[in-house]
């Protein structure tokens, strides 16, 4: 076994691609999606202000959402030229004070101020709505406030009447909005996924052997898998390490559970891969579609994570492609871990929910006996090039 590591040794040297996902690459994805999630807080998002009343009313609550540091105010003459700044992106969002707005408001009609926001941009837009919400309903509760005072109601009263019902929210997790630790790390976990398959991808493309119009593996080929796993396994979980250790001890996010149960449970979520990527590689049996069926597999997985879009409201056909993915079984861990600090007992129950990879093992058996075959005598196989395969 030891002249195979030492095989597997020479071809990563000798394959600067592969070389590149095994040493730079990653930091390099790494360090530039923490620096595109930096600022951490979104700030000063564009919002579009069309005010068809031009009262004082109308100027207040203009103010009122000037105020709030996630929103800065452009000013557009008319409806028409807002809508069309937004649909240029110019802005994320349009608000429309109504004609007679403060007429309607003393005279205790229901005037109603048009609030759009792109849905496209989904996290910049449900921030967006919960804002201009909030500033919007702060002036607004000046108003109420002054009308009932000039209606002759004493401070209790009008306490009552604009509040019935206080409400006080806490935020346990991400108390601050900040999208470098509510982002990031799920982004970099799908990074890592995907690096990860595609160094383990091209090792085992180089065990096809050529035959005719066909490609077939050599009989001792699980030795060799064996040996790829062993020899790539400390490599890829390095990488996985640093992730964890850059988020969450240089940027210090906040973490309640222990660093080493996220390693293990990467450890777990690195084997389904594997495992998962040797059956693509078994059935296809060729380099170029192999890596194309895998990128497209596990390209999306961040999609699938279920922090940007509920798990419950996914159609069924996005659930079974989720059950797919190793990454969305390790993030219940993950957040378990950061935010709910578990043990190891509940990471290992988590981590049973691999289960259903086991079932890979039998068809990878049958896949490898058919994909086995020795080339007739006098036949000279080479590997498959990886570099002119990509």
């Amino acid at each position: 076994m030891r002249h195979l590591f030492w095989r597997e040794c020479k071809a990563l040297w000798h394959s600067p691609w592969q070389l590149a996902l095994v040493s730079y690459i990653p930091l390099l994805g790494v360090l530039a999606l923490w620096w595109l999630f930096s600022a951490g807080i979104p700030r000063l998002l564009p919002v579009a202000v069309v005010d068809l009343d031009n009262s004082q009313i109308s100027r207040m609550l203009a103010r009122e959402l000037s105020a709030n540091p996630a929103l800065e105010l452009r000013s557009f003459s008319n409806e028409v030229l807002a809508i069309k700044a937004m649909r240029e992106s110019q802005v994320y969002a349009l608000v429309v004070f109504p004609y007679q707005l403060r007429k309607d408001l003393i005279t205790s009609k229901r005037p109603a101020i048009d609030i759009r926001y792109n849905s496209q941009y989904l996290l910049v837009g449900r921030l967006l709505s919960s804002q201009l919400q909030r500033s919007l309903a702060q002036g607004l509760m000046h108003v109420g406030e002054a009308k009932l005072l000039l209606n002759g109601a004493n401070k209790a009263t009008v306490n009552v009447n604009l509040a019935p019902v206080s409400n006080q929210t806490t935020a346990l997790f991400n108390q601050n909005v900040n999208y470098v630790s509510f982002l990031v790390p799920p982004i970099l976990i799908a990074l890592w996924q995907l690096i990860a398959m595609l160094v383990f991808v091209n090792s085992v493309n180089a065990e096809l052997i050529p035959q005719g119009e066909r490609y077939y593996v050599a009989r001792n080929i699980w030795l060799k898998v064996w040996v790829k796993i062993l020899f790539y396994s400390p490599i890829m979980l390095v990488h996985s390490g640093f992730i964890l250790v850059w988020l969450y001890h240089y940027l210090a996010l906040p973490v309640s559970g222990s660093l080493w149960l996220l390693l293990l449970a990467q450890a777990f979520m690195l084997m389904a891969l594997w495992l998962l990527v040797l059956v693509i590689f078994m059935i296809m049996r060729d380099s170029a579609r192999t890596v194309s069926f895998c990128t497209a597999l596990f390209a999306p997985a961040f999609a699938f994570m279920g922090i940007t879009f509920p798990v419950n409201d996914m159609p069924i056909l996005a659930k079974w492609w989720r059950l797919v993915m190793p990454s969305s079984h390790y993030i219940d861990s993950h957040i378990s871990v950061v935010s709910y600090g578990v043990g190891l007992p509940q990471v290992l129950t988590q981590i049973s929910s691999y289960w259903g990879f086991l079932l890979l093992f039998p068809l990878l058996y049958v896949l490898g006996r058919h994909a086995q075959k020795v080339p007739p005598q006098g036949h000279v196989s080479h590997p498959v090039n990886l570099e002119g395969n990509r």
